[in-house]
């Protein structure tokens, strides 16, 4: 590195830390501020009445089409609740439905067993051999 480089460094890092020229760096910024403070009341007041009402015409209508879209956004969100609930009471109208038909569906299989097995019975009785479907699956296994 340059000690030149080095020594204007710290001659800088040296002003910056001079209170006095801190506050008067400080001043400064405040005066700033001030006149552009000044500036702007000068500007805001020379600014003619009907552009001000000009720019407040602009934004109202905006105002209301955003009162319009938060109104539509409520009514599409009391539908979506509504749909919501057609659907779950929907969904719990086919689990009935699919229940009872797995009830149905079991009873008839119990049906059709008993059968058989009075079938099975009666031909037992007559005499004849019955051979169960079970059985054999556990011979040929």
């Amino acid at each position: 590195m340059d000690e030149d480089a080095i020594a204007r460094a710290k001659e800088r890092l040296e002003e910056r830390a001079d209170p006095a020229a801190f506050d008067a760096a400080l001043e400064r910024a405040r005066s700033a501020v001030e006149a552009l403070a000044a500036t702007t009341a000068e500007l805001e007041a020379g600014l003619p009445e009907a552009l001000q009402d000009g720019l407040r015409q602009h934004f109202r209508p905006s105002a209301r089409h955003l009162a319009e879209v938060r109104g539509l956004m409520n009514q599409v969100i009391r539908r979506l609740e509504r749909i919501e609930g057609d659907m779950l009471s929907e969904r719990h109208a086919r689990v009935d439905d699919l229940a009872l038909l797995v009830e149905l569906i079991a009873s008839g299989w119990k049906s059709v067993e008993q059968r058989i097995t009075q079938l099975e019975t009666r031909l037992q009785r007559e005499g004849a051999v019955v051979y169960r479907l079970e059985g054999r699956d556990r011979h040929a296994s």
